[in-house]
């Protein structure tokens, strides 16, 4: 179970949130490992830009520093790969996807006093730029590039369709508990499509004790996952759920199929 609330979330930078909920995830994360090379990599920033008394040229000293010097860059090879997901593996192969590259690169700019902040638009993670007096810039964490809206417009019109339309809403500064929250997603997707299935029935666990209690859809997945681990009845008890709270959902019948079938499984003990 994570051991910070909503609020405790908010005030801790992202990637501390990260470790926190990687932690209840996975009991094995090396969190202490993490922490240790989080603040190394700050340092090294420190060091090599602080004195730079202007904003905007250590904005493009991190960037240069992160993406070039240091090698952080997106995995085109094994987007999905769960080593994408966790902090520790990122940092060891200097690999990730747009959240976890994100919440490094957003760790190290506030360490800088930088204005940067997290963006949850609908296809990714993104970094927003807020100078003063001056519209804001959005910065793609997989590559460290600038942004267009015409870009992040065609990535809509991917994800949603030809006829979708950039939002404001879009581009407001997301909070730690939503970014999070998308995150779990990804990680449990990742722990899913890989067989690991106990590591992502802890993930489920997290997402439903902290950020989504009770929500049907989520318990729906957690029963696929009991069903992977021949955990018969408590699958049946999440599907049986799922039809309850969604009765009208295209896949509610084929659960109730699933139910019928799960409850002639004898009751084992786990």
């Amino acid at each position: 179970m994570l051991r910070f609330t909503e609020q405790e979330l908010e005030q801790m930078p992202l990637v501390d949130g990260a470790v926190a909920m990687t932690e209840a995830v996975d009991p094995h994360f090396p969190a202490g490992w993490v922490s240790v090379q989080l603040e190394r990599l700050a340092q090294e920033a420190e060091h090599a830009l602080m004195d730079e008394p202007d904003s905007y040229l250590r904005l493009e000293g991190l960037l240069r520093l992160f993406y070039r010097e240091w090698g952080f860059i997106g995995d085109h090879e094994q987007y999905f790969s769960s080593d994408n997901v966790f902090l520790d593996k990122v940092l060891e192969r200097k690999k990730g996807i747009p959240v976890t590259l994100g919440a490094l690169f957003l760790f190290l700019a506030h360490r800088l006093d930088l204005p940067v902040s997290a963006v949850g638009f609908p296809t990714q993670f993104v970094l927003k730029v807020e100078w003063y007096g001056s519209a804001p810039q959005f910065i793609n964490p997989f590559d460290g590039e600038y942004l267009s809206k015409h870009v992040m417009a065609a990535w809509l019109k991917g994800h949603k369709g030809p006829f979708s339309e950039l939002r404001s809403e879009y581009f407001a500064t997301a909070g730690n508990y939503d970014i999070l929250a998308r995150w779990l997603t990804v990680m449990k997707s990742a722990l899913l499509r890989e067989g690991l299935f106990t590591e992502a029935l802890r993930c489920s666990d997290v997402v439903l004790g902290a950020f989504r209690p009770g929500d049907p859809h989520e318990i729906r997945d957690r029963g696929y996952i009991y069903q992977q681990l021949e955990c018969s009845h408590a699958a049946a008890l999440d599907y049986e759920y799922f039809i309850e709270q969604c009765p009208e959902d295209p896949a509610a019948e084929l659960l109730k199929l699933q139910v019928k079938e799960l409850n002639k499984e004898p009751l084992t003990l786990h």
